[in-house]
């Protein structure tokens, strides 16, 4: 479709917040500042978070700002796919502190 109008955003899969890991390596394309372009700016298995979620005009589709370590990049649906529950931690679900024994607390 090319020249005519842009087409109709598709709906997300991926809500921002989401934790993920990038399914290949991601490369400048260019519009990263301060990066060589072809520079790897995330790693094949690299866990992130999605703190954006933007649609590229043109194509409709879904583009996700994902925080990787160190910056913050543009990916697609393709690029990347939800983490696994415990490959990151989680604040949430850390253990409560130790119990003391009943004698302990009674001194």
């Amino acid at each position: 479709m090319s020249g005519g109008l842009p087409m109709a955003p598709r709906a997300a899969l991926y809500d921002w917040g989401l934790r993920v890991v990038a399914l290949e390596d991601i490369v400048n394309d260019g519009s990263y500042p301060n990066r060589a372009p072809d520079a790897v700016l995330a790693v094949q298995g690299a866990l992130g978070e999605i703190v954006n979620v933007g649609h590229a005009i043109e194509q409709g589709e879904p583009v996700y700002l994902v925080q990787f370590d160190g910056c913050v990049v543009g990916c697609l649906e393709e690029e990347i796919a939800p983490a696994p529950p415990g490959l990151l931690p989680e604040v949430d679900d850390a253990p409560p502190p130790p119990r003391r024994a009943p004698e302990e607390s009674a001194r």
